[in-house]
């Protein structure tokens, strides 16, 4: 079926991946320039034999899309986790959009706030997004965090800042989605992040 929905939802070239990556990537762009030891996708140290709630994730080298230090607070240890869901597909039009913001939120936290929280000593939070561009209420949380961060750092404005994020994941996003639409041609997709530093 070529439909939008399965455009945006076939795994098949690795459109999916790219969409994700790219917002990952970014993420840990702007994280590395105004915080400490950022890591992309670093691994969570071992559950072994402590009791967590029903529905975390305990397998042995799971991961977080992003860790650094200093963004919350002088000494925190951040993780964020980033999910882009397709918001074309059947089971995310059937709720409000803030309510399908909160299903993807609450499940990401299901599966890591109480493994971070209790076995890293650090916070999470996790980055929704949709393919139409908006953002759950963590993800705004966290990019006017950002926008503060930033606006220390480089001098400019908060508000100057603040629009700069969110200029360079709109782009981001629009970019990952018409490559989904259109189809890739010309070869394998890769998964890169150079052009939406350019924007």
């Amino acid at each position: 079926s070529n439909t939008i929905d399965h455009a945006l939802s076939c795994k098949r070239g690795g459109y999916v991946s790219i969409r994700h990556n790219r917002i990952r990537d970014y993420v840990a762009k702007e994280l590395s320039e105004v915080c400490y030891d950022t890591r992309i996708e670093p691994s969570l140290q071992p559950v072994n034999q402590r009791q967590l709630p029903s529905g975390t994730n305990l397998d042995d080298g799971a991961r977080l899309d992003v860790a650094t230090r200093g963004f919350w607070t002088t000494m925190d240890l951040a993780f964020f986790d980033i999910r882009v869901y397709n918001s074309q597909a059947r089971s995310n039009t059937i709720q409000s959009t803030s309510q399908t913001y909160r299903k993807h939120e609450q499940a990401k936290k299901t599966a890591y706030l109480h493994r971070v929280l209790e076995i890293e000593k650090g916070s999470f939070a996790p980055l929704v997004m949709a393919t139409t561009g908006g953002m759950g209420r963590d993800f705004s949380i966290f990019v006017k965090r950002l926008a503060e961060l930033k606006a220390q750092k480089t001098k400019n404005t908060y508000s100057d800042c603040i629009r700069f994020i969110r200029l360079k994941l709109s782009f981001s996003l629009i970019r990952s989605v018409t490559l989904s639409l259109r189809g890739y041609r010309g070869g394998p997709a890769e998964s890169t992040t150079e052009d939406i530093y350019d924007v």
